[in-house]
């Protein structure tokens, strides 16, 4: 395989760490070589990856993002990406820093299980692929890769991970 790991560097702001994380969402069940050919048109697409104005886009943005042809053309993955740009906003709030929030969990198997509670459409593959990218500790991918195929998968609950957004809270 002629891939080379992807580059190691702490982002300067969030929009940094939501393409990190966007990144493995997007490429989810897709080869790495289409997603990297269409990387600069998503990240056009997606206002470079801005939190703020990512979290505020509604049915019409997602419509608009489905019609374009520069994106991967899943609703999922899009409303994944809307929700996780709030959950980044409201983890930076509350530990004061999104770094910190990533440094809150004492070791790489906590924050894997925790970036996957808070963040849809991130896994464990996924997890390892943002922490790697953003420069945070992580085990040599081959130590967790043979670690992964020994253990049984979890079943996680139908609910998809992440936050609930409000529309989607129950009355």
């Amino acid at each position: 395989m002629d891939r080379k790991a992807p580059p190691r560097r702490k982002p300067a702001d969030l929009a940094g760490y939501l393409e990190a994380l966007s990144r493995p969402v997007f490429q989810a069940g897709i080869s790495w070589r289409v997603i990297e050919s269409k990387w600069a048109g998503i990240r056009e697409a997606f206002a470079r990856f801005e939190p703020a104005l990512i979290a505020d886009y509604g049915q019409d943005d997602v419509e608009r993002l489905l019609s374009d042809p520069r994106v991967v053309r899943s609703k999922a993955k899009i409303e994944a990406t809307i929700d996780n740009a709030q959950a980044l906003i409201e983890l930076d709030a509350e530990h004061g820093s999104f770094d910190r929030y990533l440094r809150s969990h004492g070791g790489f198997e906590p924050t894997v299980a925790d970036l996957k509670r808070q963040f849809r459409f991130i896994g464990d593959s996924g997890a390892y692929h943002f922490l790697w990218s953003v420069d945070q500790h992580t085990p040599p991918h081959e130590e967790w890769f043979s670690d992964k195929q020994r253990k049984p998968p979890r079943r996680r609950q139908a609910t998809g991970g992440g936050r609930r957004r409000p529309a989607e809270t129950a009355s």
